[in-house]
């Protein structure tokens, strides 16, 4: 297609600062989506949780208990005037001592058992928490791609004109698979170090105020230093899939060009131009690892210190007689699942600041407007006779630029079959994309049997409509395959007749698998003038009464070119064709002739008025007539 006079509308800042949540918000109601996995793996978390909060208790218990028969046997074990004066000054029941004594090992056994049974239950739920929320999170990857795909298929063309291929890919790649691992790890990890940590606080306040009065004062310190980093790690994360997207479309172009690559010799600085752009992307990615190598050992400080003033605070307890042993062991215990969630907070700021940049790019594709879509009322294009009509016709590519198309106005009666000739840039293409609405007119109307083609639907429009496209584009799979793309549904024997009208016939049966052979990736097995001839049996397949031919038998030698236009000319019979060629040959008969220059119709008739009337269009004839006697 002929975009010489488009360029491409600058990219818009994006905002860079604190993690976009609303984004992050916006995908986790994907979760809503499949309530039974949310709902079993949160309880799977909440179970998992209050078994591992239970285990410092069971410590507590098992502690004292040695603790205190190991005082009451070292007791009993004195001479007998000397226990009861012992006894006596620890106020200890020599009676109850020694029942104690006797309790203590079913007492230990009990409380292993339990020990063991909590850590049985955590393990089973932790297997069920991981288990549904990875499933969770690839059924929500699943949804969240499938969305970004339908998303971008509708998108205007003038979207694509403005986005490369690289980013979008990305997006529906690595941003997705970002945004699943934080909802799949964490997501999750985050409930658990809050569940965790709200928990332990309060388990501790009950158990000693005072102690845990010391360690509190720590723990804003360290969401302050959290909530920087998080500040500061998202738009770093953000460049980092921007420089990650010019890796992959460096990629892309380069093994969709290779043979163009090697032809000219250009593999070494292709590779200098793909190091470059992998140097950027090392570059950032080392100045985020930076930034987070400088978090974790803010982390074990602050976790250091904590521990420090336990055992100094908790010391001073026991030396007092206020906190026992097996208290302050308990209390250490806990003190560990405070610091646990504040060791994975760094982790978890990570997950969140990649899954928040992610968030905002899938979801900038999820709102990008659409320039060319279906409006509020707009009709089915039901019989269709064919009439086709510019009036008053003005095309930009983008608002503000220069009008590739100015004041176009012509009619195509049904049947008839219009040709477009003119030099590269002259707007043919873009009057042959307004038609099924690839973009809209920027003033005045294009109109199909009377109906302004911007009040149909687009499926309507477009089922009318069989296009043959300048740059032949064939999907992997069989040659059956890519005749029938747009009828699936289509009989052998329609998918043979149209390949027959198209010329094709006797080429795909000299093929071993005939119409069963590969195509191979974008149609690498087929000459050009085989790919050619499969699209316009594509084409054909479809019975359209609206026939669009850009320039298409430009891939074809000459003998192939003569049977290709035989069937064409048949087939243009009783459809409103439109028809780009670069050879006048071609087009001899049309009924209508438009030559076109900047944008203009600067003549318009059959061959045999123009010949008469346009010195332009004579011009052409006889350059053309010339060159093919020097051939």
């Amino acid at each position: 297609m002929q975009l010489a006079s488009r360029a491409p509308a600058a990219p818009a800042k994006r905002r860079m600062g604190r993690p976009n949540l609303a984004s992050l918000g916006r995908s986790l109601r994907y979760l809503l989506r499949y309530p039974r996995l949310t709902i079993g793996a949160t309880l799977s978390l909440i179970i998992a949780t209050a078994a591992q909060l239970v285990v410092p208790q069971l410590v507590q218990r098992i502690i004292d208990t040695i603790v205190t028969n190991a005082t009451n046997q070292g007791i009993l074990s004195l001479p007998a005037n000397v226990q009861a004066i012992a006894a006596q000054q620890l106020g200890l029941d020599l009676t109850s001592a020694q029942a104690q004594l006797d309790n203590a090992p079913s007492v230990l056994v009990t409380a292993t058992l339990i020990i063991v049974l909590f850590a049985v239950a955590r393990g089973v739920f932790a297997f069920g928490q991981n288990f549904m929320s990875q499933a969770l999170s690839e059924n929500i990857a699943f949804d969240l791609r499938n969305d970004l795909f339908a998303k971008i298929q509708r998108l205007s063309f003038s979207y694509h004109d403005r986005n490369r291929t690289g980013q979008l890919m990305i997006r529906a790649t690595d941003d997705v698979e970002r945004l699943r691992v934080f909802i799949g790890q964490g997501l999750l990890m985050a409930l658990q170090a809050l569940i965790l940590l709200g928990g332990t606080l309060i388990i501790l306040m009950l158990t000693n105020a005072r102690l845990t009065l010391v360690v509190l004062p720590i723990l804003p310190l360290a969401l302050l230093i959290f909530m920087g980093f998080g500040a500061i790690a998202q738009p770093l994360f953000v460049e980092v899939q921007k420089r990650l997207g010019r890796v992959n479309t460096t990629l892309q172009e380069n093994l969709a060009g290779l043979k163009v690559v090697k032809s000219f010799t250009s593999e070494a600085r292709e590779e200098k131009r793909f190091h470059d752009s992998i140097d950027s992307l090392l570059e950032q990615r080392v100045k985020v690892n930076r930034i987070f190598s400088f978090l974790f050992p803010f982390i074990f400080l602050i976790a250091n210190l904590g521990q420090a003033a336990v055992l100094y605070f908790g010391g001073r307890q026991i030396i007092g007689g206020t906190l026992t042993l097996g208290e302050w062991q308990k209390f250490s215990l806990y003190l560990i699942y405070v610091f646990i969630p504040m060791g994975q907070l760094g982790f978890i700021i990570s997950l969140m600041a990649q899954a928040g940049a992610s968030a905002e790019r899938i979801f900038e594709i999820m709102d990008a407007k659409n320039d060319v879509e279906n409006k509020p009322g707009a009709i089915d294009l039901a019989a269709v006779e064919g009439r086709v009509e510019f009036r008053d016709v003005t095309f930009r590519y983008f608002a503000g630029g220069e009008p590739v198309l100015s004041d176009i106005s012509f009619s195509a009666a049904p049947g008839e079959t219009v040709a477009l000739l003119g030099a590269t840039g002259s707007g043919k293409s873009s009057i042959i994309n307004l038609i099924p609405r690839f973009y809209d007119v920027s003033e005045g109307q294009v109109l199909i049997d009377g109906h302004d083609v911007r009040d149909l639907t687009l499926e309507s429009l477009r089922q009318h409509i069989g296009i043959v496209l300048q740059e032949t584009v064939l999907f992997s799979g069989t040659i059956r395959d890519n005749i029938a793309f747009g009828r699936p549904d289509a009989t052998d024997a329609e998918i043979i007749a149209a390949a027959q009208a198209a010329a094709a016939h006797d080429f795909i049966t000299a093929f071993p698998q005939g119409y069963d052979t590969p195509v191979g990736e974008r149609g690498a097995t087929l000459s050009g003038g085989q790919k050619q001839r499969v699209a316009i049996a594509r084409a054909l397949l479809l019975d359209p009464h609206i026939l669009i031919l850009d320039d298409s038998t430009s891939s074809v030698d000459l003998n192939t070119e003569y049977e290709i236009q035989k069937a064409l000319d048949t087939l243009m019979k009783g459809r409103t064709s439109f028809v780009i060629a670069q050879r006048i040959s071609t087009v001899l008969n049309a009924d209508q002739i438009l030559v076109l220059e900047a944008g203009n119709v600067v003549a318009r008739g059959t061959h045999e008025e123009l010949m008469e009337d346009s010195p332009v269009y004579a011009d052409i004839y006889h350059s053309q007539l010339a060159e093919d006697v020097k051939n």
